[in-house]
């Protein structure tokens, strides 16, 4: 509520109304989307994140600020964390950002005592494709498909992903000087882990007749490194065309982990390879490899009970 001049037949009244109605007047508002994203940049919180994540934070951040950055946050509603979400519906990494940054928000408002409860709490993220490992199918029509379109970049980011087992934002930072007697050593950036993983000889001789256009095996020049963005990009439009959408390029970090486990290797082995810093994941797949081997075992024994 805004109080306007006592008399309301005077000329002053009359200005104040119109430009209120008209939305010209300046607000008085202190507890902004713009006051607060400004002031969260300069929290240790925010000022702790890697570079890389500290970008796509504000990538989203700067979204809230060009659309909201006069509005009071404090006005903020479950109902508005919703309708940001669904706003980006078809985008469901964005819209999924949207409801991470507002609840970043949210929190760092409550720590300013602006609001007491958080109304992007338990907001449901939307699904997007599955982080599971790619079926067989899938990874040969990607190989097909690259092959019979000359897709060098799409095939490199591919191999590198199920080859090492890494991130795809380590697979593009990954320098020929990295590639040495077998084996790519790799800093994590999301762990800050460092790691010399060993490559299966099908890297290793895909690499070694790879041409050479830069520092980095995924070049962008002759210094740089393609983005993360672009190759997710490119990847996503091969998935598209051999109807691969429901997976996603994480996958085939789950792909290399399922494959390791498969072969009988440890969890310790596995994770010595894709660098999680959690056994759980890594139990997870090898769990499901016991378990499709004793099924076979099972049956086959059934098999032989049944021809005996």
């Amino acid at each position: 509520m805004i109080r306007l001049p006592d008399d309301p037949d005077s000329e002053e009244f009359d200005r104040e109304y119109w430009a209120i109605r008209s939305g010209h007047r300046k607000s008085n508002i202190k507890t902004t989307f713009d006051a607060l994203i400004t002031s969260y940049y300069q929290t240790p919180r925010f000022k702790g994140l890697k570079a890389s994540t500290k970008a796509e934070y504000r990538r989203t951040l700067e979204l809230l600020r060009e659309k909201n950055g006069p509005k009071d946050f404090t006005k903020l509603r479950r109902k508005h964390v919703i309708a940001a979400r669904d706003t980006y519906a078809d985008q469901w990494r964005k819209a999924n950002a949207m409801v991470e940054q507002l609840s970043n928000l949210s929190r760092h408002a409550i720590d300013l005592e602006w609001i007491t409860t958080n109304p992007a709490q338990g907001v449901e993220k939307l699904k997007g494709g599955s982080y599971e490992a790619w079926p067989e199918t899938k990874l040969l029509a990607y190989e097909r498909y690259c092959q019979e379109h000359e897709l060098t970049i799409e095939r490199t980011i591919y191999e590198l992903c199920i080859g090492t087992g890494q991130r795809i934002g380590d697979v593009v930072a990954m320098e020929w000087a990295h590639f040495e007697s077998g084996y790519m050593h790799v800093v994590q950036e999301k762990t800050g882990v460092r790691l010399s993983i060993f490559c299966p000889h099908r890297l290793q001789r895909y690499l070694e007749q790879l041409p050479r256009s830069g520092k980095h095996i995924l070049a962008k020049n002759l210094t740089e490194h393609i983005g993360k963005r672009q190759a997710q990009r490119l990847v996503a439009e091969v998935r598209k065309k051999i109807r691969a959408e429901d997976f996603v390029i994480h996958g085939w970090r789950y792909t290399a982990a399922k494959e390791l486990a498969e072969a009988g290797c440890s969890d310790t082995e596995i994770q010595s390879v894709t660098g999680h810093k959690s056994l759980e994941m890594v139990k997870k797949y090898r769990q499901q490899a016991r378990q499709k081997q004793l099924s076979k075992t099972a049956q086959l024994r059934r098999n032989r009970t049944k021809t005996e």
